[in-house]
């Protein structure tokens, strides 16, 4: 398993930023903002192109610190210069902490879940569609020996899960999102 800190100040497409951590009881949020990019990044999402990286987007990370050991999961919500989150990701992991830099990480599990984030009506905004995604990479991890099968099948449980979660507005870090979002805890 590959262990990811969830630091983006050193992206190379981000010219300029601010970042920001907050504990919370149970979570770590990380704020980043790219005030200036030097190259936006689009992602595939479902067959359509969504942008998720512009100057002036914020990355959010609401990252549970369940403890190590633990198949857990950590949500991103990427928003637009207008503050609309236009995608949730769910990094699934094997492990996950928070280093003395105040930062959290996590030993990947190679699949990911993402999500679009529909606002509408005055609605505060929910997942009407989500994706599991990276099935190659957990699929190598397993011919290559780094997972067993068994391993391979709870981290496919756990993705499924948190789908089903995002679809039903049940997932607890998008409610922790939301209220983050509307008052940053200052």
């Amino acid at each position: 398993m590959k262990r990811k800190v969830f630091d983006l100040r050193p992206w190379e497409r981000v010219a300029r930023h601010s970042q920001s951590v907050l504990n919370l009881p149970g979570y770590v949020i990380v704020d980043f903002v790219a005030d200036e990019v030097t190259r936006t990044l689009d992602v595939d999402f479902g067959g359509r192109t969504i942008r998720v990286l512009d100057s002036g987007y914020r990355w959010v990370r609401v990252h549970p610190t369940e403890g190590s050991g633990v198949i857990g999961s950590a949500l991103s919500a990427q928003l637009d210069a207008g503050g609309v989150p236009v995608q949730v990701y769910v990094d699934i992991h094997v492990g996950e902490g928070v280093g003395e830099d105040g930062l959290p990480w996590t030993d990947d599990a190679y699949l990911d879940v993402i999500g679009d984030w529909h606002v509408g009506d005055g609605q505060a905004g929910r997942v009407t569609e989500a994706h599991i995604i990276d099935a190659e990479d957990l699929e190598a991890a397993v011919q290559g020996g780094l997972v067993t099968p068994q391993e391979a099948q709870d981290v496919w449980t756990r993705a499924r899960d948190v789908r089903a979660a995002l679809l039903a507005d049940t997932y607890a870090p998008l409610a922790v999102l939301r209220r983050y979002l509307s008052d940053p805890y200052t």
